[in-house]
């Protein structure tokens, strides 16, 4: 039997520490803009993704447009997953293990993760 797949993952400045936590209780190796000495410091989205190159990361960000742009212009990464913001964090977490696994290797995908659709 294999090991579940295991995600290197960049989380930006804006991405939650809550799902970050809940992704690394779902196995993945999640490496926050905290963590990295990096908070708080502006940093252009482009060195963002240009350090999590260099780490073999994957970036992790609710900053879907400007990493969408990104993806675009620049396409050799190591994956970018954006995600629409969920207050159900648990659920968030859980949407984008969901998304990795079906993606398989994120290297050059761009991954789109979005909150359900509310009920009436």
């Amino acid at each position: 039997m294999s090991e579940p797949y295991q995600a290197r993952l960049y989380a930006d400045e804006g991405f939650s520490k809550k799902v970050s936590d809940y992704l690394r209780e779902l196995g993945h190796d999640v490496l926050t803009v905290q963590e990295a000495g990096q908070a708080n410091q502006r940093i252009p989205d482009e060195d963002v993704l240009a350090f999590a190159i260099s780490l073999d990361r994957a970036v992790i960000t609710v900053n879907r447009a400007d990493f969408i742009r990104l993806h675009k212009s620049s396409p050799d990464h190591a994956g970018i997953i954006v995600c629409t913001e969920d207050l159900n964090r648990q659920r968030m977490s859980e949407r984008i293990h969901a998304a990795i696994l079906s993606a398989g290797n994120l290297t050059g995908q761009l991954v789109r993760v979005n909150r359900p659709a509310q009920s009436s």
